[in-house]
């Protein structure tokens, strides 16, 4: 999240969207940033689909041509594809790097994760 958070702070967007996961763990909602809306949401489902949904909803109430997502750099791919279908404009893709130790984990989850998402739930 720092990431997000020092680009909200640069002002490169209006929003930062932040999901914090389940209800009981992951991120914090940052505190309030000058002339930025900061949005913290609890994604329903608790995945990466979860997420482009919401995403993919308030793209449409405010209107939004491009959206810009941070991610771990494993996640990728996936989450441009899953924004993709949820948003009709161009989706950037900002990565953050991970600890090596993580990696082997990631990739495993990842290939498997991006199969769901190509195979089993291709909507938004």
């Amino acid at each position: 999240m720092n990431l997000a958070l020092r680009l909200a702070r640069q002002h490169r967007a209006p929003f930062l969207v932040v999901s914090l996961g389940t209800p009981d763990s992951g991120p914090r909602c940052p505190r309030p940033i000058p002339e930025v809306k900061v949005i913290c949401f609890n994604p329903a489902p608790t995945t990466t689909q979860g997420e482009a949904e919401y995403v993919g909803r308030l793209a449409r109430q405010y209107h939004w041509h491009s959206v810009a997502v941070v991610t771990i750099t494993p996640q990728d791919s996936r989450a441009r594809l899953r924004i993709a279908r949820c948003f009709s404009g161009p989706v950037y893709v900002v990565t953050t790097p991970i600890a090596l130790t993580s990696w082997p984990y990631e990739i495993a989850y990842e290939w498997g994760a991006l199969v769901k998402a190509l195979v089993v739930q291709r909507g938004c």
